[in-house]
């Protein structure tokens, strides 16, 4: 387990070889390169080659390549220092060690221990060039958490990893021996490469996860594509859905923030067109009204709904007190805010008043800091990778573990039967749950939606539908 950690720790600082796959040779030690060192001095320190050396640290034969203090370096075994006897690849091992009622044929892959393996290939800018790298390695090393938690319940994995830039012909990393083998491949993150990796998937029958935001609808027509990123017009078609299933009873009030960069239109546009046809009666105000006709907006005999038309800060700021003031004067009037899924960035600044309001945020995601599960992700990303995850929602080391933990649980009991529907899903997800229906005769589209709701007790909830 601990060397396991320690070759995830160097893989992840930063050392990506542009078009390499995942380093498959075995090695007998990791070295952490201290002031002075050099490769000729370290060869000579395990007894081995320089030859032998880069072959094992392919980012060495990169013209340019300096030693860094801190860096770890592979030594490998070689014909002079063979692996001892008995020395396994450990995901087999762990398969190996498993006791026979955990190694009984479950699905309709072979059964072997080797063919028992779930084969995952990841095609995504893993470098450390800018931030799409940076962000595609986190969430990375989400998947690779994730494969070591279910090797440690006797789920084995092989995972192949290809650094897919930007300018990269997808093509190329397509040609590549390990590709056609995998059973599931997480990527691209950029539109160009969807086509030709969703064709390559569908021509092997391999599972393609499109993890990110990409235009277009491959999903409709390649019945091997899940995709994970709901664009916009979706999330607001279930945010009015949502809405109306929930908010029965109450009274909307519309506020109108004068925001012309605002993007919310279309939600509060269709949000009033849904109320208007149901013959809900709403109320319209402006957060430059006096008190006196904002208050007007409320009504005394029903719980109040507000809702902006925009998702900025400055403008919620206004709203929350002009809210306040109109409380002074009518203590007794109910009040919930529901919101926009950019007001979870705002949670450390307007949390009391989230609670004090009873605020509902639609979302794909929850990002609950204060969960157990949460904080020991957060405690074993430190402990393997010496420093915190990126600041970002949702965030992308979480991403990749439960993507991860989704689809390898589902192939693993499922095999190639697996869809992604909420009946085969046994995993509960830390931050990004999961459920997919299928797109006509194509692939599968992620549904799953939440209301984040803040409740005046103190309390969190996370309604899923």
């Amino acid at each position: 387990m601990e060397t396991f950690k320690r070759i995830l720790i160097f893989i992840f600082l930063g050392i990506f070889s542009l078009g390499i796959a995942a380093q498959t040779t075995k090695w007998r030690d990791m070295y952490k390169v201290k002031k002075k060192d050099t490769i000729f001095g370290i060869a000579n320190k395990y007894g081995i080659s320089i030859p032998e050396l880069m072959e094992a640290n392919p980012e060495m034969k990169v013209e340019g390549y300096q030693l860094k203090k801190d860096d770890y370096i592979f030594i490998p075994y070689t014909k002079e220092h063979p692996a001892p006897k008995g020395h396994e690849d450990q995901n087999t091992q762990a398969v190996a060690n498993k006791k026979p009622s955990q190694t009984a044929q479950t699905t309709n892959m072979a059964q072997t221990n080797q063919e028992r393996k779930i084969r995952i290939g990841v095609m995504l800018p893993l470098h450390d060039n800018d931030g799409d790298g940076r962000r595609m390695v986190e969430y990375y090393r989400g998947i690779l958490m994730a494969c070591d938690q279910l090797r440690q319940e006797g789920i084995s994995t092989d995972v192949a990893a290809w650094n897919v830039p930007i300018d990269a012909d997808i093509r190329q990393t397509l040609l590549e021996p390990k590709a056609k083998d995998r059973d599931i491949i997480f990527g691209p993150l950029y539109t160009s490469q969807v086509g030709y990796l969703a064709h390559f998937c569908q021509t092997n029958g391999i599972r393609l996860v499109i993890p990110f935001s990409i235009n277009g609808n491959d999903v409709a027509t390649n019945s091997t594509v899940f995709q994970v990123y709901q664009n916009p017009d979706k999330v607001s078609r279930q945010s009015i859905n949502v809405f109306l299933q929930h908010f029965t009873g109450y009274h909307p009030i519309f506020v109108d923030c004068n925001d012309t960069t605002s993007k919310k239109g279309g939600f509060t546009f269709g949000l009033r067109k849904e109320l208007e046809k149901r013959n809900i009666q709403y109320s319209i105000t402006n957060l430059k009204s006096s008190e006196e006709y904002f208050a007007k907006a409320f009504s005394a005999s029903k719980p109040n709904v507000v809702i902006l038309n925009t998702g900025r800060s400055p403008e919620l700021n206004v709203c929350l007190s002009k809210l306040d003031g109109m409380k002074v004067n009518h203590p007794n009037v109910q009040v919930s805010l529901f919101g926009y899924t950019e007001w979870l960035l705002y949670t450390n600044v307007y949390l009391d008043y989230f609670h004090k309001y009873d605020t509902y945020i639609p979302s794909t995601f929850y990002y609950n800091s204060l969960s157990a599960s949460t904080q020991s992700l957060e405690r074993e990303y430190r402990q393997w990778f010496k420093g915190e995850m990126i600041w970002a929602l949702p965030h992308f080391a979480i991403t990749g573990y439960d993507q991860a933990e989704f689809f390898i649980r589902g192939l693993y009991s499922k095999g190639k039967n697996f869809t992604g529907a909420t009946k085969e899903n046994t995993y509960k997800a830390v931050q990004t749950p999961l459920h997919f229906e299928r797109v006509g005769n194509g692939g599968y589209q992620n549904e799953a939606f939440m209301l984040v709701h803040y409740l005046p007790n103190q309390k969190l909830e996370a309604i899923n539908y």
